[in-house]
């Protein structure tokens, strides 16, 4: 019997808690095993397998979707969590919950990171799913901790999107497209594998608790993009744009960069070493990190 079950493998950041994790540690359970939509189907399983470890990596995070179809969004990020939650503790497991920067914005622009003693204030639907389900796994489940993180991007693409971020820069480049990228919204782009190797020795060395977990430094969406572009040596034509004009569904948080008050939580590398790494290419010393 596993002593691990990873909920939403088939995910990028499920994916990289495969690669970190002791062959024969765990159990990968995706969507068609452990689906948190469907009633019941979690609580069976977990009582069935009874790991000790339970690591959540799936979430519905269609953002803009989430605006239309916010049953859809609840009912996997809160009542699945929910349900996650009660049963993890029926059964005595650590659960690892992971959420997102989306539960702030409320505040629009501020001079410094969140911390985790910031309250909380989401803009979007999807935002207040993924709230509601950190309240959820606080509340019900004694052994837990809630991983709060930013702008993910892995080798496995984003789950049910396909893609990432930096994957859908580098094809639109490549294609010859004109892209446009918001420049008023700032965040931490942070590696999908080096949150899951912090939050691996989070786990194993830390209190239960909140905790937020990004690569270090911070950056607009548009910034992101051109550093991407540098970093590959792709030269797209590259256009700044604001929210109001880009025109999403969903609003997004103008400030949403995280930051850890906890003297015990790991510390990431900076985003863009992060980056560079995972294009495979040397970080160019003329950019500053910050």
């Amino acid at each position: 019997m596993s002593d691990i079950a990873i909920i939403g493998s088939a995910g990028q950041l499920g994916f990289e808690w495969q690669s970190i994790l002791p062959t024969g540690s765990f159990q990968s359970l995706t969507r068609n095993d452990a689906d948190l939509a469907i009633p019941g189907q979690v609580t069976q399983l977990l009582a069935r397998l009874r790991p000790a470890i339970v690591i959540n990596c799936s979430a519905y995070n269609l953002v803009d979707q989430a605006e239309a179809t916010p049953d859809t969004a609840f009912a996997v990020n809160a009542i699945g969590v929910r349900e996650l939650a009660l049963v993890c503790d029926a059964i005595g497991a650590t659960l690892v919950h992971f959420s997102s920067d989306y539960v702030f914005g409320l505040e629009g622009f501020r001079p410094e990171p969140y911390r985790e003693s910031d309250a909380p204030g989401p803009v979007s639907t999807y935002g207040i799913s993924k709230l509601t389900g950190e309240y959820a796994v606080r509340a019900l489940c004694s052994k837990h901790f809630v991983i709060r993180t930013s702008g993910l991007y892995g080798k496995h693409g984003a789950g049910g999107k396909g893609t990432n971020f930096v994957e859908t820069m580098l094809k639109l480049a490549r294609a010859g497209k004109s892209i446009n990228v918001v420049d008023d919204q700032i965040l931490t782009p942070s590696s999908a594998s080096d949150v899951a190797r912090a939050a691996w020795q989070l786990i194993r060395e830390s209190p239960f608790g909140l905790y937020h977990l990004t690569n270090s430094g911070q950056c607009s969406w548009h910034t992101f993009a051109q550093t991407i572009f540098q970093y590959s040596a792709l030269s797209p034509q590259l256009n700044a744009v604001s929210s109001e004009a880009y025109g999403s569904k969903a609003t997004r948080p103008a400030y949403s960069v995280l930051q850890t008050e906890h003297s015990h939580a790991p510390r990431l590398r900076s985003w863009q070493e992060a980056l560079a790494d995972y294009l495979g290419t040397k970080m160019p010393t003329t950019l500053a990190v910050n």
